[in-house]
């Protein structure tokens, strides 16, 4: 199977209630996110004209308008969280979850905005999530 793999950038800031650790406090990542799609199958011979499974213009669109666009820049808490920290609610940037924003609920949060959104022959593939150089997490069809 033929896949192409787009990557994008965006920063934000988060807090997970009940961490023991550092992470309980609010603090941002520079995330970087690999986005992978394939097409429905892949041909004997070379792809026809114009040779894309997928354009990367297209991609990036749909990655900007339903991910970059909504976490980019933003403080993303938990109800939990929210109701023990009350005064954050006020925060400008503030997008509210329902569920911990970990690197695998944001990941999961990804998954669900963009699994529907693609052309009946494109499908998603896998996501990695790096929320450090060398921390991540990965969903994928394959995994």
């Amino acid at each position: 199977m033929l896949s192409v793999t787009k990557i994008f950038r965006f920063e934000m800031a988060h807090a997970l209630y009940g961490y023991a650790g550092k992470c309980k406090n609010i603090h941002g990542h520079s995330y970087v996110l690999h986005v992978t799609v394939q097409g429905s199958g892949t041909p004997d011979g070379y792809l026809p004209a114009p040779g894309l499974i997928f354009d990367f213009k297209d991609l990036k669109k749909i990655v900007d308008d339903l991910i970059l666009q909504k976490l980019d820049h933003q403080l993303v808490l938990s109800e939990t969280y929210l109701k023990a920290n009350p005064a954050f609610k006020a925060s400008e940037n503030l997008v509210e979850w329902t569920m911990e924003p970990s690197v695998e609920n944001i990941l999961l949060f990804i998954r669900g905005q963009l699994q529907l959104h693609f052309p009946k022959e494109i499908q998603l593939l896998k996501l990695k999530l790096f929320e450090t150089a060398d921390s991540y997490a990965e969903w994928g069809n394959s995994l």
